[in-house]
């Protein structure tokens, strides 16, 4: 349907016709022909001298002229989309609060939205914040106060939870993907026929409604992959006709807008990026190839291409943890992960610990050290009144010294007190004198006042490394080794001082040129399961179990061990601040998302990629309390096998094509077959980087994985249905044939769709033999009640 109005004209339904208003013509007479001009020129002529020159009145001429007559607008609207996306939305938003309990990993998202409601710092390993922030999103325009105890799937939703609000945004996306997966077909250059069977193929997807009706990130992941692709093919588009136009800038900077979002939701979203930037890069190889543009003109459609695919980007995807960290400033549950400095950042938890502490370290600080990068778990280096055993259970033996480990809790065990050789005294002289980088330092056990100490000595459980102790003088042959020079790693300057906190230090043993090192193992219960500390002999270069930092740090003001115990045990009360820059803690936290080990323990539906692909996995998502209705994961049967065939025959159509190309034979128009090659790449290409990398990764992995893989070969399938009806269709007979299996295939996914959408929905309860008639394989789990 196309809209059209004009500047002084009636609107007409042929767009290259129009009559105009009477008298629109006539702006300053009846007549504006040349004979009546004349008097109109000598007025202008007249008041040139008196206006300074001609340019403002005629400024003046055409504003009154444009006053005179309406003001027009153009509009040209699709009724397909505007119908496709209302049934969208219909089968996404229908009862969309129902169920109103806690279905599937809902009770994983919901408690990062009550922890941004409630400021509190959390970290999620499995992507970018951008996701959480999104849903929090909606239960803070719902009014959500983040006070629900998220702990049980099924559980029933509290008054104060705005489940609408919470599940709209995944529902708005989609349902937009639909309309957009018409758009994509669409700049394909393929049929308008083609595009509505995308995006009806889309509509009726059961296992798509599903994931976007509940508080889940897929259809978010789906719409914005969706996004990046159509918005670098209009983009694309415009570059054929108007390159640096407004409409051209628009597509490309939403390209790398979409691209950023799409990874900062998930980091699935990096592969689609990663295809649309490989695209980008091959169009780009031919521009600079185009010997009719100049070099100027190619420099910037490179830098254009740069600063929109790769910088906004990076700056977008900075933005996200810079908004993140601004919204998360209170202590929580995972502070603990991080290190001292990030910790002491935030509000509350060790900030209160540490808020006021001296900068510089100084000899007789008493200090705690925690291993920086604490690996099963934080811990800070300890000391206790026992003893290593004399013989091992392997039949080693020890050197019977005092037991040093790393604990993983807060303990006034921890406390040490680093000492001046050359000196006996151990307080903090006035003025402190710091220690810096390449001093030799002893460290005393504040508690038994015994040396931290190592020898050559097999450790416990580490018989290739020193084990580490705290000496007690036996009288034997085996004199105190008790020195050790500070390396700070993170040093400024050669002359750096050790800081509170902010510094990285490790510890090298003087006398054997060993590193103070955590190894990880828990020693037996003679060690009380606390972690094995060593003396690492042969170090090469960095590693982070060997850093250290100082946590808890004041200066001691007694010389008397029992003064001094009494110091260890009396909190710091000083009031002052100290906080990381943001790309400090944007990086360990960045860090800590791809190191931490999320719990990859086997789940009742976790499935493989191989099950994905056929449909031999579902999910049940939720179960009535009382009756048997229920929602699965679970994809249309007939939509699933079509695409995976359609993907297969698109591999050997290309094949095929290709051979005989080499062979200088074409089978397709040279357009037809660019056409042909670009939804290939960019649908089947979608579908391998979406599904290709999870046969690599170490994870528990379930069958939504897989939904951004499809929606790509839901793409393809349309185009290869158009494909073998405008090309291997030779008669009218056989394509009217072919449309009419068509659609009846489309009828039977239809028919698909309706049968289980019971299950989709949760809306009905079925009986007993109902649920037993969906079965339709073995590997389906349909929860049937047993009364």
């Amino acid at each position: 349907m196309q809209f059209r109005v004009e500047n002084g004209g009636a609107v007409t339904s042929d767009p290259g016709e129009g009559r105009r208003h009477p008298g629109a013509e006539e702006t300053f007479g009846k007549d504006s022909g040349p004979g009546r001009t004349q008097p109109a020129e000598k007025k202008w002529s007249a008041r040139k001298e008196e206006r300074g020159g001609l340019l403002p009145g005629l400024l003046f001429y055409k504003m009154l002229g444009f006053l005179q007559h309406p003001v027009v607008v153009t509009a040209d609207v699709n009724l397909n989309l505007v119908v496709l996306t209302l049934m969208a939305l219909l089968s996404r938003l229908w009862q969309l609060t129902y169920p109103r309990a806690v279905v599937f990993d809902e009770v994983y998202y919901g408690q990062y939205i009550s922890f941004y409601m409630k400021r509190v710092f959390f970290l999620d390993g499995s992507g970018p914040p951008f996701g959480h922030m999104l849903l929090a999103l909606g239960g803070y325009l719902g009014g959500f106060d983040g006070n629900f105890l998220w702990n049980r799937i099924g559980a029933e939703y509290s008054s104060n939870v705005p489940v609408w609000s919470l599940r709209l945004l995944p529902a708005l996306a989609g349902a937009l993907s639909v309309p957009m997966a018409y758009q994509i077909v669409w700049e394909l250059r393929f049929s308008h026929c083609a595009a509505m069977g995308a995006a009806l193929l889309m509509l009726i997807e059961n296992a798509l409604i599903t994931q976007s009706r509940l508080m889940l990130l897929e259809s978010v992941l789906i719409f914005f992959n969706l996004l990046a692709v159509l918005s670098y093919l209009k983009f694309s588009n415009s570059q054929q006709h108007r390159p640096f136009s407004l409409r051209w800038w628009l597509w490309l900077m939403l390209t790398g807008v979409a691209c950023s979002c799409a990874v900062g939701i998930k980091y699935m979203g990096l592969f689609t990026y990663l295809l649309v930037l490989g695209v980008a890069a091959v169009h780009a190889w031919q521009l600079i190839g185009d010997r009719t543009l100049s070099n100027i003109c190619v420099l910037c459609h490179m830098l254009a291409r740069a600063v929109a695919l790769v910088v906004i980007p990076v700056v977008m995807y900075l933005l996200f943890f810079y908004v993140h960290l601004i919204l998360l400033y209170r202590s929580g549950p995972h502070d603990q992960i991080m290190s001292s400095a990030f910790q002491a950042s935030l509000e509350g938890g060790l900030a209160r610990i540490t808020q006021g502490q001296p900068l510089e370290v100084a000899y007789g600080s008493q200090v705690t050290l925690k291993n920086a990068f604490g690996k099963p778990v934080p811990c800070w280096l300890h000391s206790h009144q026992h003893s290593y055993p004399m013989i091992y259970e392997n039949g080693r033996g020890s050197s019977h010294q005092q037991q040093v480990t790393c604990y993983p809790f807060k303990d006034v065990n921890n406390w040490w007190i680093v000492k001046d050789p050359g000196r006996h005294q151990l307080e903090v002289s006035s003025p402190p004198r710091p220690v810096r980088h390449g001093d030799v330092v002893q460290l005393v056990h504040g508690m038994t006042t015994r040396l931290l100490n190592t020898h050559d000595v097999a450790a416990p459980l580490s018989p290739h490394s020193q084990e580490v102790s705290c000496y007690i003088d036996y009288n034997v042959s085996m004199p105190a080794q008790n020195l050790w020079r500070l390396d700070i790693v993170n040093r400024e300057s050669p002359a750096d001082t050790w800081k509170t906190i902010l510094s990285e230090v490790r510890f090298v043993h003087v006398n054997t040129s060993a590193i103070l090192k955590l190894s990880g193992a828990h020693l037996p219960d003679w060690g009380f399961r606390q972690l094995e500390v060593v003396g690492e002999k042969l170090s090469r270069g960095y590693h982070e179990s060997t850093v250290w930092n100082v946590e808890e740090h004041r200066y001691g003001k007694s010389q008397e061990q029992k003064e001094r115990e009494l110091e260890l045990h009396s909190p710091i009360q000083v009031d002052i601040s100290r906080n990381l820059s943001f790309m400090a803690r944007f990086s360990e936290l960045q860090w800590r998302m791809l190191t931490v080990r999320s719990d990859d323990s086997e789940h009742k539906y976790s499935s493989t990629p191989l099950d994905w692909v056929t449909l031999d996995t579902n999910i049940a998502y939720w179960l009535h309390p009382r009756t048997s209705a229920q929602i699965h994961l679970l994809g249309n049967v007939v939509i699933w096998a079509s695409a995976g065939l359609a993907t297969m025959l698109y591999a050997l159509l290309f094949l095929w094509y290709l051979l005989r190309r080499r062979r200088k034979i074409c089978d397709l128009p040279e357009d037809s077959w660019w056409r042909w090659v670009l939804a290939g790449v960019l649908c089947v290409g979608g579908w391998a980087v979406n599904y290709l990398p999870f046969f690599l990764m170490d994870k528990t992995l379930f069958l939504y994985h897989y939904l951004p893989a499809l929606t790509f070969q839901i793409l393809l399938l349309p185009v290869v249905l158009q494909h073998l009806n405008d090309h291997l269709c030779r008669s009218q007979l056989q394509r009217s044939f072919f449309s009419a299996l068509v659609v009846a295939w489309y009828a039977s996914a239809c028919h698909v769709f309706n049968t289980l959408r019971p299950l989709t929905y949760g809306d009905k309860s079925l009986s007993a033999s109902e649920l037993k008639a969906l079965r339709w394989k073995d590997s389906w789990d349909i929860l049937i009640r047993k009364y």
